[in-house]
């Protein structure tokens, strides 16, 4: 080969070199969210399995009904917790909604049922109420497979989901972003409605980061509302953690 074809060669491998290695990182980079699942580093994407997801979270949420008779009722949604995490003790199935959701049947006033979506109602009975926070946790025999609580605090912008009974179409699904939160509360753009009261509010790995509790007049503000894991924390949850003075299901100080 001439020293002229040689050097023609040797151009061409200093170009193809930094252009391979350049294809190479814009084909990983892209993917690679998908192996590192902590939300703490993906959470603003969304799941790669949406459908498994909703299918599994819907496993674990109930339609909770309550019955006052001819008085009417009310109905909100209830999703599985884990029993091994309470401050209260329970052989059966329990699950967390809000206070506002069965506050009429309280004191023996109704009846409380909870059901999966289009399946028949099971009785549940209340366990705990905490009206200051508007939480609530009842128990049934219905088995349910508790869903799993995130560790991580809910940052703006990340991805999440919330279920339930939407205006009583029970198995509604909402997606939306976390637009900011408080000491107690998330702020969300998911499109909520009368009856996802006391739905999990899911992340991208599938785990609960608030309960679902109460929606604006879109005429005025784009936002929604659920509580904090944290508020679990002063009837319901087992919580390690504190945060100035308070308790908190997630460790700030990590």
């Amino acid at each position: 080969m001439s020293e002229s074809s040689n050097r023609f060669v040797a151009f061409l491998a200093i170009i193809a070199t930094p252009l391979a290695a350049g294809a190479f990182l814009m084909s990983w980079g892209p993917g690679n969210h998908w192996f590192d699942f902590a939300p703490a580093n993906d959470g603003y994407v969304a799941p790669r399995d949406i459908s498994s997801m909703v299918d599994r979270v819907q496993e674990s949420t109930v339609t909770v009904f309550c019955d006052v008779g001819k008085r009417g009722g009310g109905i909100g949604t209830g999703w599985a917790i884990d029993p091994d995490l309470l401050l209260v003790k329970s052989t059966r199935t329990t699950i967390a909604t809000n206070h506002h959701v069965v506050e009429d049947c309280l004191d023996g006033k109704g009846s409380v049922t909870v059901a999966l979506p289009f399946e028949k109602q099971r009785l549940a009975y209340i366990l705990v109420v905490d009206k200051k926070n508007d939480l609530a946790l009842l128990e049934t025999e219905l088995k349910l497979p508790p869903l799993e609580l995130s560790e991580w605090p809910p940052m703006p912008g990340y991805w999440v989901m919330a279920l339930g009974s939407a205006s009583a179409y029970e198995g509604s699904v909402a997606f939306g972003n976390v637009l900011n939160y408080s000491d107690k509360e998330v702020f969300i753009t998911n499109n909520i409605s009368g009856g996802n009261s006391g739905g999990a509010l899911i992340d991208n790995e599938g785990k609960v980061v608030g309960m679902v509790t109460w929606g604006m007049d879109y005429s005025i503000d784009q936002y929604n509302g659920a509580k904090l894991l944290d508020v679990f924390c002063y009837k319901i949850l087992k919580c390690k953690y504190e945060w100035k003075g308070e308790p908190t299901w997630i460790d700030y100080e990590e």
